[in-house]
């Protein structure tokens, strides 16, 4: 059975708590991780690059001097590459960076994560995560209390939370998102992952089934 250490919102160590087999104990699979890693990056990229080719940019329409004795090399246009203004070659075109993954091999790299984060202890369960108002400082000493300051911190809620989320937002490297959203590239690019008391119980109705 896999556990987590559970702590208080100012840092008080709260015991333990169980984290479902199902997606926290699984075999890791780190080809999958790698593969899931690679692909969301990929979709995120825009792909809106464009230039221009030599057919593509204005003028050039009539050949700029003599074919012969002029002392200079053969020209057909003004718009040829090799000239300032010209046509560039072999550059970037619009197109789609999308990688797609089948939900099966999406399965198996989100549980590899999580079975690796929690085999090396990253894995944090907050009791009584609640802020009655937004104030970036009460966070702030939350995640010193924690240890977790400074630290690239993915932060899971099983419901939005406002005021949570205004608290965190001004800190760098902290990421705080829910339950139903957290992807493979969150749980690998967190140096500390924390669950609300709840988020853990949601992620296993939503990733179980």
């Amino acid at each position: 059975m896999a556990t987590a250490n559970c702590y208080e919102k100012d840092g008080t160590a709260a015991g333990q708590v169980d984290l479902p087999e199902a997606l926290f104990a699984g075999e890791i699979n780190a080809d999958a991780v790698h593969q899931a890693v690679t692909a969301y990056q990929a979709n995120q990229r825009q792909g809106n690059a464009e230039t221009k080719e030599r057919s593509d940019v204005r003028g050039g329409g009539r050949k700029p001097y003599r074919q012969k004795g002029t002392g200079r090399a053969r020209a057909g246009t003004i718009r040829s590459p090799i000239w300032r203004g010209g046509g560039t070659v072999f550059g970037p075109h619009q197109r789609s960076y999308n990688q797609k993954m089948s939900k099966k091999m999406r399965r198996v790299a989100f549980r590899s994560s999580l079975t690796a984060r929690a085999n090396d202890g990253d894995i944090l369960v907050i009791k009584g995560l609640d802020f009655a108002a937004p104030k970036t400082k009460d966070f702030a000493a939350m995640l010193k209390g924690l240890g977790a300051y400074g630290s690239r911190v993915v932060l899971v809620l099983d419901k939005v939370d406002a005021n949570l989320v205004k608290a965190a937002r001004n800190i760098p490297r902290v990421k705080v998102t829910q339950a139903e959203m957290l992807s493979t590239y969150d749980v690998v690019w967190a140096d500390k992952l924390m669950f609300a008391n709840d988020a853990v119980k949601k992620m296993e109705e939503v990733f179980s089934a």
